[in-house]
């Protein structure tokens, strides 16, 4: 297989006053992520960082320099959600910009992770093995893995917590913040009223994408519903999300996730109707093919899998088999 190029950062001017600054990832199938650089009096207000890697402060750097904004314009750091390549630079730009950083408090998902992140490696390997994916698929997991960062580049806490009732100011207007959980435990989006903008980090792309934290709390995926009735009822014309363009027509986007979530959920359903299944072998249902994905691909498709088990368990469409190892989830009678 050819190597993907990597890309350089940019600067793109989305409104006067408003920057997306596009960063290079690593990951298949997601070649870069969105930081946003809003004017504020002085300086601007950074939302989301970009991912600690090799050149990953550079990258940023090169992104601010092509807006004609220094790191040290940094007023305040606000990140969306505590995954690494919405947080991971977060350290080094609060050290160099002398800035404050704000983010939701239910952070733990990352930053405690980030204490020790080979054992938060080790304990998906166990949810994995628990979940029914065969050893040799593991070991090559385990290789691919192999010399891989965490992607934060030191552990750093919020100075203030990013909650519903705060308010972050912008020559733009002010930015309200709504918590919507699911994507993430620390999710949140920001929304500037008059203007109708939405900055919607993770919760909403230009694209249906879906991806769930699984283990930080009981039931992501109904959060992941749940915070789209809460986007549903915002005015919003422009989506300025976290991966790809800006978009519009948000109340198509946020339909076309219902449906998406609606189908997966009834092909899960349809799976454990046949009789009980590991979560490994409901994976091809979740995503509707026949054959499992790609080893590098396989985590994020169990990840989703089992938030949909643990969602349907909830509704009392499911349960899990007692004391079966690996893990067998059927439909409940």
């Amino acid at each position: 297989m050819t190597a993907r190029k990597r890309e350089l950062s940019r600067a793109d001017r989305v409104l006067p006053g408003l920057w997306r600054l596009r960063l290079p990832l690593p990951w298949p199938g997601v070649p870069h992520v969105n930081a946003f650089a809003i004017a504020a009096v002085d300086g601007v207000v950074l939302v989301d960082t970009g991912l600690y890697e090799p050149g990953g402060l550079r990258q940023l750097e090169r992104a601010l320099d092509q807006a004609g904004l220094r790191l040290e314009h940094v007023r305040l750091l606000v990140c969306t959600h505590a995954h690494s390549d919405h947080y991971g630079l977060a350290g080094p730009i609060v050290e160099r910009a002398g800035c404050e950083l704000w983010m939701h408090p239910n952070h733990a998902h990352m930053t405690k992770a980030a204490q020790d992140p080979e054992r938060a490696f080790e304990r998906r390997f166990e949810i994995a093995a628990q979940s029914g994916v065969p050893a040799d698929m593991l070991a090559e997991a385990r290789e691919a893995r192999r010399g891989q960062g965490f992607g934060i580049a030191e552990i750093v806490m919020p100075d203030r917590d990013l909650l519903p009732g705060v308010e972050v100011d912008t020559d733009l207007g002010t930015w309200q913040v709504y918590e919507t959980p699911g994507h993430a435990p620390s999710h949140v989006v920001l929304h500037q009223p008059e203007r109708e903008l939405l900055l919607s980090g993770d919760h909403l792309l230009g694209r249906v994408s879906l991806y769930y934290d699984y283990g930080y709390s009981p039931d992501p995926a109904g959060e992941f519903l749940s915070s789209l009735d809460v986007v549903d009822d915002l005015e919003v014309q422009l989506i300025l999300a976290g991966h790809g363009r800006p978009v519009r027509d948000a109340p198509a986007l946020i339909a076309a996730n219902r449906r998406e979530v609606a189908e997966r959920l009834d092909r899960v359903r349809a799976a454990l109707a046949t009789g009980p299944r590991t979560p490994y072998e409901v994976v091809p249902a979740t995503l509707g093919v026949d054959e499992l994905p790609h080893p590098r691909l396989l985590g994020w498709a169990l990840t989703e899998t089992l938030c949909y088990l643990r969602h349907l368990e909830r509704l009392g469409e499911a349960t899990e088999v007692a004391d079966a190892d690996p893990a067998l989830w059927e439909a409940a009678a």
